[in-house]
């Protein structure tokens, strides 16, 4: 599942454009076709295609794993889940084979949301909080601190891997950044939250903002084939190292399962306490 640092790089695909494809930003919609009904969380088929013409593209940005799409009117988001992706397209092409919702602008492009697994989802609310109101904090919002993930930890006695991928925790996480994370803030994936010191709180904090801000730079990692472009793959430190030494100290990198995870950390730099 795209995470973080992949959803931001596909906002910023469809944000600034690239030298063949248009940025979306101003972009008049023109009308939409709903390939795969159950693609569309919300609203009804009808109603998507009645309220979306007309309405301009004012804003493009992430929330959590989600794009949002800023409009006239409306919000419209998109959760790409596990294999969803978004391409800019001319509007006169046929339809790919997986392309389940598809949003054509005046100017002779459009959008095509491609999901060959359909788990994706696209909403189409006056209200984007309707959708995103349960999420945790941003970890790279200027107001999430150090402070704040230590009291949050403080206030549950949960592991912290799964802890971690909870989005009503922390928004954006998933199974490689969690990994990444942890190691990089030697702190064993089955550690008790509340027995985490202020200290290791805010080597948590330095850490998922360092990896965050990392993976972001290098357009994410691509890791199958629903990734693009991404090269953090080259630069994991634990995640898919299982066996490899460690980057730290050498000692083989170990895979378990946790939550039914697979979850890759170093048994020597990452100690339970």
């Amino acid at each position: 599942m795209p995470e973080l640092p992949e959803v931001e790089t596909i906002c910023r695909y469809l944000r600034d454009g690239t030298s063949t494809t248009p940025s979306l930003l101003g972009l008049v919609i023109k009308s939409a076709q709903v390939l795969w009904q159950r693609s569309l969380a919300t609203p009804s088929v009808d109603e998507f295609y009645r309220r979306l013409p007309g309405q301009v593209i004012t804003k493009i940005s992430r929330r959590g794993k989600f794009i949002l799409f800023s409009l006239t009117r409306d919000s419209l988001l998109i959760h790409l889940r596990m294999s969803g992706d978004l391409l800019v397209e001319p509007a006169d092409t046929l339809p790919a084979l997986h392309h389940r919702i598809l949003i054509f602008f005046q100017n002779g492009k459009r959008l095509a949301f491609n999901d060959a697994r359909k788990f994706g989802r696209v909403w189409l609310v006056d209200d984007p909080e309707q959708v995103t109101g349960g999420l945790g904090p941003e970890p790279l919002a200027a107001n999430f601190t150090a402070e704040d993930l230590y009291q949050r930890l403080q206030e549950t006695h949960r592991q912290l891997k799964p802890l971690l991928l909870d989005q009503s925790f922390l928004a954006g996480l998933g199974n490689i950044y969690v990994d990444e994370s942890l190691n990089l803030a030697r702190l064993h994936p089955l550690e008790n939250s509340a027995l985490i010191t202020e200290l290791q709180a805010v080597r948590l904090w330095e850490s998922i903002r360092q990896v965050l801000t990392e993976a972001i730079l290098r357009n994410g990692a691509s890791i199958d084939w629903v990734y693009r472009g991404g090269d953090f793959q080259n630069y994991f430190r634990a995640y898919d190292r299982a066996g490899q030494p460690c980057i730290a100290c050498g000692t083989p990198i170990q895979r378990i399962k946790v939550g039914q995870r697979g979850t890759h950390f170093c048994p020597n730099c990452q100690k339970r306490a």
